[in-house]
């Protein structure tokens, strides 16, 4: 079994600028995942943005906290607390944090699209 917390160092260790926009932090990954690509947090400020981007697997931002304008390719929606958004392989995604408060996103990647 292993167990990982936001604060441990191995979670601090990989933090990065996500996207122009937002901070990252891998929670879990291949080097120890075997089937799924990833499970990272990333934080976004208000009035910042993940910039769009496409990458080369399916993945479902979780937003824990927060407000924002989601789009994938031509659809937009506003997100919260407790939303799940799916985006498929190679999607042309971004999220805006129109809200008042930091947004905090769960991100589950699959290699498999």
């Amino acid at each position: 079994m292993i167990v990982r917390n936001i604060n441990d160092k191995e979670v601090m260790d990989t933090t990065y600028r996500a996207h122009g926009g937002g901070i990252a932090q891998m929670i879990l990954d291949q080097r120890i995942l075997k089937e799924i690509g990833f499970l990272a947090i990333g934080t976004l400020e208000p009035n910042k943005e993940l910039e769009a981007h496409r990458d080369p697997y399916e993945e479902i931002y979780f937003m824990m906290q927060g407000t924002g304008e989601m789009r994938v390719d031509e659809e937009s929606r506003q997100v919260g607390p407790g939303d799940a958004t799916w985006i498929p392989t190679g999607s042309l995604h971004s999220l805006f944090n129109n809200g008042n408060e930091k947004c905090v996103v769960l991100v589950v990647a699959s290699p498999y699209g």
